[in-house]
């Protein structure tokens, strides 16, 4: 193959710098050696790269197409060396983050980019995960932090976790939903007549959870927060919902909010990782993590 990043290199430079003599003082070489090396791949090729046009060197059609193929595999080559680079460093190639549903993605956004601001090119993965989702993620290898995990840390070690908040539920219907004439606090009997909206256990290899459902109530299971609310909006089904998002439900006058006799206790929710990741990415999030004003933007 007589195609070589060197040789892109070369080719790159001299169309940036417009002549041998500049694209060589750019790459702290004598002209004579980009002459030489251009001469040598030129006959190999069996056609022209560059051709005189006044003073400047110009690509020809063929030299065109040649470096614009490979511009992608120059800046390819340059991502790979600075992520080997970062990684010797003690900075992650990659950050796999598990998030619960119940914390918006775009709350995250603010911290995210106060981390690329930072000059910290460490690549970024969000995943979306429901109950026992993040604990699995951690358990199962998918993730490296996991930010909302909701419930207890399931036995088998190897994770560090600490409290990150609590979210209150409270029972949220339709207006217009049987439940919604009928007398406060709701009992549970009454409850279990209806169907509950409930959100789909993302684990793979855990107990699957559930949560705000009665035994023996019947179910409509959906994958994210915002079909739950939709669902329950559109009466086809109950359930508890975050308190700061069904007051925001209720304000439009798409749900009503009423007490149960038996209310779902607060969810409290953990900051959790993999005790032997050392990665430095890791280290800076778990840290503003930490802090109040992100756990308050977090967790408003």
């Amino acid at each position: 193959m007589n195609i070589s990043l060197e040789l892109l290199l070369l080719l790159d430079a001299i169309d940036r710098r417009g002549s041998f003599a500049a694209a060589a003082h750019s790459l702290h070489r004598v002209p004579s050696a980009l002459t030489h090396a251009i001469g040598k791949a030129e006959s190999q090729f069996g056609f022209a790269l560059f051709e005189r046009v006044g003073r400047r060197a110009v690509l020809t059609e063929a030299g065109r197409s040649l470096l614009d193929g490979g511009r992608p595999l120059l800046e390819a080559a340059t991502q790979l060396e600075r992520r080997a680079r970062q990684v010797a460093s003690g900075w992650e190639a990659e950050l796999r983050i598990a998030v619960d549903a119940l914390i918006p993605a775009e709350r995250l956004f603010p911290l995210i980019e106060a981390f690329y601001a930072a000059g910290h090119t460490t690549e970024i993965r969000l995943s979306n995960e429901v109950l026992a989702g993040c604990w699995d993620a951690l358990l199962g290898g998918r993730a490296d932090l996991a930010i909302g995990a909701p419930g207890d840390m399931p036995a088998g070690g190897g994770i560090h976790s600490e409290t990150l908040g609590s979210i209150e539920f409270v029972f949220a219907i339709a207006p217009d939903h049987p439940l919604a004439s009928e007398a406060e606090p709701l009992p549970s009997a009454q409850i279990r007549r209806y169907r509950a909206v409930v959100l789909a256990d993302t684990t793979r290899a855990l107990t699957a959870r559930s949560a705000g459902l009665l035994s023996g109530q019947a179910t409509l299971v959906v994958a994210t927060v915002e079909s739950k609310v939709a669902a329950q909006v559109a009466g086809l089904g109950v359930g508890y919902l975050p308190r700061a998002l069904a007051e925001q439900e209720a304000a439009r006058g798409r749900v009503v909010i009423r007490e149960t006799a038996e209310p779902r206790l607060p969810t409290q929710l953990h900051l959790a990782w993999c005790s032997s990741h050392r990665g430095q990415a890791l280290a800076w999030f778990t840290q503003r993590l930490r802090e109040a004003e992100t756990r308050v933007a977090l967790l408003p």
